[in-house]
Parts: C-alpha cells; structure tokens; sequence
C-alpha cells in the first residue's frame, strides 16, 4: 500500500486459530470437570477428548504457521528477540509450577503429621492411622512417616540422574554443530538426546511399578508422586520437541544463523535437567533420609 511504514516485525494475517484453541481449551477444562463428576454429568470423557484434540490441532497448525513465516524470512531480528522472550517466559511459569510442588513437599516434611503407613502381610494392602494420643505425637512426627520405606536415592534414581546430565552434554553438542555448520553433529546429537530421554522415561516407569508405597492416602506417596511424575510428564513433552527438531533437521530446516525452533528445544531440555536435580537431592536424598530402604 502506497506510503505504508516499512517495520522490522511482521504483521500476521487473520487465523481463526487462536481462537479455536482458547474455546478448545475451555472445552477440555469442562469435560474434565464432568470427568470428574460422573454422577451428575455424562460424557465427561467425550467432552474432554473432543477439547484436547482440538488443542493438538491448534498446537499443530500454530507451529507450523511459525515454522512457514521463519522460512519466508519473516523472522527479523526483532521478531527473534521476541519468541526468545516469549520462551524465557514459558520457562519462567513452568518455574513457578515447580515451586508449587517443592513448596507442598518441604511443607509436609518439615510440618510432618503423625502418621503410620501400615502394610497388611496378607493382602499386601496399605493403611495409613493416624497416631495421636497413642504413643505421643510429638515423637511420631517424622518424615518419611513411620513404617514407609523409600526409594534407595544410589541406584535408579543416581542412573536416571547420570542419563539426563549426559542427555544434557549431547543436546548441548547438537547446538553446537548446528553453529558451526556440522549437520551430521545435529543429527547425532539430537539422536542420543532423544534416545536418553526415552531411556529416563521408561527407568522412571519401572521405579513407579516397585515403588514401595502408594499414591494416595499419604502425603509422602501424593507429593512424590505428583512432583516426579510431573517431571516425567515435562521429559516426554521435551522428547517430542526434540523429536520434532530431528524431523526438521533432516528436511533440511536450521541455520547457523537462524535456528529459535532448536534453540527453544535445548532451553527446555536444560531446564528439565536442573529441575531433576533439585528433584534428585530434595525428594531421593535428603527427603528420604533416615528412613528404611525398599530391597
């Protein structure tokens, strides 16, 4: 259009697509709501699937949209700077969500209530009784509760540990390849990173299926299982985005130059490595201290 500023950021066109997926959204939050109330509403389950599929097409489409105006040299510099502030912010929330976590845990360690977990020897069932006024609360008030034995920190734990900070050098070599034009490094990198996070998924896996203690009915059991679990959660979706990242890098996408897509991915996957180390030493260390250790 004749005398149109000329702007170093690029002005999307209309989509319909960002408000598809805040109705899609909307839509998955009720039907997890009647999910959870099965006596009062049906269809809970179709209403929330019905939501999440329209959030992974929005997912898929948004993205892609990014991934086409990043290749038709849309990205200036300045549009760089913002999806890097952008990413800065998503990883500062998810931050914040992991306080949430770490706060509960410390604050049902360090406020422990008297508690005993109780394991019947021919069910192999558990129950937990609460011990005031039997034995005197103030000396039962420890943490892990009474009679709970824990996950020995030196062994799956150390190993998930040792793969994740090895995952973290090899993400780390792929970006450098990726800098100095060595795609065959990109690829490699990007495979063993891939391949380690599959590796610390399915180690995390098998240690839920010989946890010694359950999920509910004990603090110990829910804050550990809700803080680990949502790591692992965090992992998988880091391996989809660097799986992602492989899939592009083979089409040829990336340059030294410009690159936010991988970038994006190696920030993530660095932040869910120093994440699994406060996990490792608050929760598998210094969590379980003192208590007996599950053979």
């Amino acid at each position: 259009m004749a005398g149109a500023k000329n702007h170093d950021y690029h002005i999307l066109p209309p989509s319909i697509t960002p408000l598809m997926g805040s109705f899609s959204a909307l839509t998955m939050f009720f039907g997890l709501v009647m999910w959870m109330h099965p006596e009062q509403f049906g269809y809970g389950s179709l209403v929330f699937g019905l939501g999440l599929i329209g959030v992974l097409y929005t997912f898929f489409a948004w993205w892609t949209d990014v991934v086409n105006e990043a290749h038709a040299g849309d990205h200036t510099p300045v549009v760089q700077l913002h999806l890097r502030y952008g990413m800065i912010m998503f990883i500062a929330s998810e931050v914040m969500f992991f306080v949430g976590w770490f706060w509960a845990w410390f604050d049902f360690s360090l406020f422990p209530v008297p508690l005993e977990l109780v394991k019947d020897p021919e069910t192999h069932a558990f129950t937990v009784s609460n011990l005031i006024g039997q034995e005197g609360a103030a000396a039962l008030m420890q943490w892990p509760p009474k009679g709970l034995e824990v996950l020995d920190a030196m062994k799956l734990p150390l190993l998930n540990t040792l793969i994740l900070l090895c995952s973290g050098t090899t993400v780390t070599w792929a970006h450098h390849s990726l800098i100095h034009g060595d795609r065959d490094g990109l690829k490699k990198g990007l495979w063993l990173t891939i391949l380690l996070g599959l590796l610390f998924s399915t180690i995390q896996a098998y240690e839920y299926s010989v946890a010694p203690f359950p999920f509910g009915g004990l603090n110990y059991g829910t804050a550990f299982y809700m803080a680990t679990g949502f790591h692992g959660f965090h992992v998988i979706v880091g391996t989809i985005f660097l799986i992602v990242c492989l899939v592009r890098a083979y089409k040829g996408h990336f340059s030294p130059q410009q690159h936010f897509g991988f970038e994006a991915a190696a920030w993530y996957w660095h932040f869910v490595d120093v994440v699994w180390l406060f996990l490792f030493i608050a929760v598998y260390i210094w969590g379980g201290w003192g208590a007996p250790v599950h053979a």
